[in-house]
């Protein structure tokens, strides 16, 4: 039924942009709840501080190992390079740079949204006593920006590769890996005591937002190229 209501919309470019401009919408709308329970003091930011009491009562030498390279390798000292590479790879084996450049702007922006929000929020970071390094980390805790980036990272980059290989198989496939990374990331965060709950659910709704933009540029220049290779040939 929503399939038949979407394709009887009249305009091909909104029906191009929707999907993303939907997403888009929902991932602010879920941000904006959680920016509201932390200012609020209330919902799940009653989780917050018990969510990491909890997890520092539990640690174990090997698994604060195990967090800590997953943590470090999501950071900004490593994860620009990484994704940099792994583009530049990208584009000179499949030939075309359009997604790389989509991947390489949607981490840009994801970043830049994060740093203005910390900015603009300036909550502290949990109590160094909670923390494995504690004051390691020196920028505001709301939102996660490793949350954030690895959200970005594994959801457009899983857009962009399904897209070429659309079926229901491949996507369920690409949301279990996307989530289970989202989820590692994110739980490192809290088991070091870095973030607290709210700072990670934000960072993901961030990659949310960042994925809706991505899949309506996507789409629309799909779009685009579809109308220039129907257009008749100019005269001779």
């Amino acid at each position: 039924m929503i399939r038949d209501i979407f394709y009887r919309i009249p305009s091909p470019t909104i029906r191009a942009l929707l999907p993303g401009l939907l997403l888009t919408a929902a991932g602010a709308f879920a941000f904006w709840r959680v920016l509201d329970h932390f200012l609020d003091r209330d919902d799940i930011y009653l989780l917050d501080q018990p969510a990491l009491n909890w997890l520092a009562s539990i640690r174990e030498d090997w698994l604060t190992a195990v967090l800590t390279w997953i943590t470090n390798a999501f950071g900004p000292g490593i994860l620009p390079i990484l994704v940099g590479v792994a583009c530049a790879v990208w584009g000179k084996v499949s030939g075309g740079w359009r997604d790389p450049l989509l991947l390489v702007s949607a981490m840009a922006m994801s970043t830049v949204i994060a740093v203005v929000v910390k900015m603009i929020v300036a909550r502290p970071r949990p109590a160094g006593s909670l923390q494995v390094i504690p004051r390691l980390e020196a920028s505001y805790s709301f939102p996660s920006g490793h949350t954030a980036g690895a959200a970005t990272l594994v959801l457009v980059a899983a857009y962009l590769l399904w897209r070429h290989r659309r079926n229901g198989r491949s996507l369920a496939w690409w949301l279990v890996a996307s989530t289970g990374i989202i989820a590692l990331v994110g739980g490192s965060r809290l088991y070091l005591g870095y973030h607290f709950v709210t700072d990670v659910l934000a960072g993901v709704c961030l990659g949310v937002v960042t994925l809706g933009v991505v899949v309506a540029a996507s789409r629309r220049l799909d779009l685009r190229q579809r109308r220039a290779a129907a257009a008749p040939p100019p005269p001779a």
